[in-house]
């Protein structure tokens, strides 16, 4: 038996059964749905994401993530913005009449679909969860929406590309073949939204569910991960608004239990926007994007860790490309529309 194979495996292991299990995205400001399913068809339009993220350049085997994630809403008949929605054509959505003529929405549901794939080395973490939310209004200005999501995980280690190769290693079988275990995934949240705030709880792999791989001591636990996001819009005058935010990140089993991010995002009339990011104990990112019609937008991000990966990486790097489908101008109501 390869006694390093084994060795590198356990150690992967012991790895991810205390710490972090599910990807970190520094631009969550841009898709806060990625975190919580009770933003399933928050807005009015269908909001498609498309994301890479590349951690950690020049580490070899460093952290990469990509996304997929649609969602939209249902029975939604009114055209009014949140504190996180997109541009329209027309006058500026974020001036004083906005936030004067801003009523909370009716009753409405919403459904949607996230695809992540996060790689580390030759280990894959694969989910695709279906999510559904229903939407109601709490008082004249805000709403509240309760959801979940559900799907499958797929965990899996490409041995093809293990060194040294061994066919007959019994560590690793068949160096030609994957090793893999599907588990189911269920994740849930709350969110409480008006014009100008936004607070959201929620949990993701709810299941505490345990993937065995049948090599000997490398069997170890999915835990739960619970996020609380919170966000406020400040408008600074009627072009320019400031939306300073928090992410609180509580993982029950990991040696740093609790993850704090600490967010700025300035933008001028929704057109141009650039920010700033500081998690705590680990580094600083720096965020700027553009809405470049009423369809599409774009936000770049680049980390910088403190810790003593900064001496073998070249920083993290974040692309998230949004769609925004069907989000079109309604004459009946020119100040609230998406």
């Amino acid at each position: 038996m390869k006694r390093i194979l084994l060795i590198q495996v356990c150690a992967f292991f012991v790895l991810v059964s205390k710490c972090q299990q599910r990807p970190h995205y520094t631009q969550y400001i841009l898709n806060n749905y990625i975190l919580n399913p009770a933003l399933s068809g928050i807005e009015n339009y269908t909001d498609v994401k498309l994301s890479v993220r590349d951690q950690w350049v020049g580490l070899n085997g460093a952290p990469k993530t990509c996304y997929f994630s649609i969602h939209g809403p249902i029975g939604k008949k009114d055209y009014k913005t949140t504190a996180t929605s997109y541009n329209i054509p027309g006058e500026n959505p974020r001036g004083k009449s906005y936030w004067e003529d801003y009523s909370a929405s009716d009753p409405h549901h919403g459904i949607g679909l996230s695809v992540i794939s996060d790689k580390t080395g030759l280990y894959q973490h694969f989910t695709a969860d279906v999510s559904y939310a229903y939407h109601i209004g709490i008082s004249p200005r805000t709403n509240i929406s309760a959801g979940f999501s559900a799907g499958f995980a797929e965990i899996s280690y490409d041995r093809s590309k293990a060194t040294p190769e061994d066919p007959n290693d019994p560590a690793i079988g068949n160096s030609n073949e994957n090793i893999h275990r599907i588990v189911p995934d269920l994740n849930a949240g709350i969110w409480l939204y008006s014009a100008e705030y936004f607070l959201g709880l929620s949990a993701q792999q709810v299941i505490p569910e345990k993937v065995d791989f049948g090599i000997q001591n490398t069997g170890f636990k999915l835990i739960p991960h619970y996020f609380v996001t919170a966000g406020y819009r400040f408008l600074l005058n009627d072009d320019i608004n400031a939306i300073p935010s928090v992410m609180v990140k509580y993982i029950p089993d990991a040696p740093t239990k609790t993850q704090f991010d600490i967010n700025l995002k300035l933008q001028y009339q929704d057109k141009l926007w650039a920010g700033g990011s500081y998690r705590l104990q680990d580094g600083y990112a720096a965020m700027v994007g553009v809405n470049i019609n009423n369809s599409l937008n774009v936000g770049y991000s680049y980390d910088l860790t403190k810790t003593k990966l900064n001496t073998v990486s070249h920083g993290t790097h974040e692309i998230v490309l949004g769609f925004l489908l069907g989000n079109r101008y309604d004459d009946s109501c020119p100040r609230n529309v998406w």
